[in-house]
């Protein structure tokens, strides 16, 4: 197993009384101990670790942990595992496990995790994880996940937190998406081929906050296939300002 500390603090800080609110990345590496030719089974992970903070810090981590027990899992459920090691462990334990079962079956396993901070504000703290994860089949999944923190607590921030009005804002970011992706206003939001359920618009389960505006992205499956990939929109601030509560 390697474990990399890359002490190199990343440009985002939040000031929290005295102290500072400071991220360090942490890289996670682990490659199956099993004979292999080429393209061994492996996985890596690099994340933002919130530190100097305790109890703010304290929160932020267990969330960010959680969420990557949630992405890097083989079965039903999500390992058992208290740290990234034992994840890492994991992972590859559970493709050797398979491997020994079936001998004569290949089985290219591969996870690339990918975390950093990629806004920060008196208010909000958005941690961005990019992630793919391929365990065998046509293809493997790769996504985006969005994890908002109020930067004076640690508690992570629900969507109906960011808005002053949720059901107007959703409103605005259907005309928008319907504009951008050409869905006439008078047809269903799957008209052109989409995947709503139910055939309604809905807000994305991940929304970003960047320096250009307020991302809604919406990872492959939730409202597209997976050969349409996945879909999302840009709303300045400008535009989105009278809504957001959270800035």
């Amino acid at each position: 197993m390697k474990h990399i500390v890359i002490y190199t603090l990343l440009l985002f800080s939040v000031a929290q009384c005295s102290n500072e609110l400071v991220f360090e990345e942490e890289s996670f590496q682990k490659t199956t101990s099993l004979p292999c030719k080429e393209d061994c089974p492996s996985i890596r992970v690099k994340i933002p670790v919130a530190n100097a903070v305790p109890i703010v810090a304290d929160s932020i981590n267990k969330k960010v942990f959680s969420v990557l027990k949630e992405i890097i899992y083989f079965g039903e459920k999500p390992y058992s595992a208290t740290d990234y090691n034992g994840l890492l462990n994991s992972f590859i334990g559970s493709y050797e496990k398979l491997q020994k079962e079936f001998p004569e079956d290949k089985f290219g396993w591969e996870a690339e995790i990918q975390g950093s901070v990629k806004y920060q504000s008196d208010a909000v703290l958005n941690i961005e994880i990019k992630h793919y994860t391929y365990t065998g089949g046509a293809h493997g999944y790769q996504g985006l996940r969005s994890l908002l923190f109020d930067p004076s607590t640690g508690k992570s921030i629900s969507h109906d937190e960011l808005f002053t009005d949720k059901v107007a804002f959703k409103a605005f970011a259907e005309k928008k998406f319907r504009a951008k992706y050409k869905i006439p206003a008078n047809k269903s939001i799957n008209a052109t081929g989409l995947m709503f359920e139910k055939e309604k618009f809905q807000l994305p389960q991940n929304i970003f906050y960047t320096h250009k505006g307020l991302l809604l992205y919406y990872n492959s499956y939730e409202a597209a296939s997976y050969a349409d990939g996945p879909k999302e929109l840009l709303l300045s601030y400008v535009e989105v300002n009278d809504y957001l509560q959270l800035r």
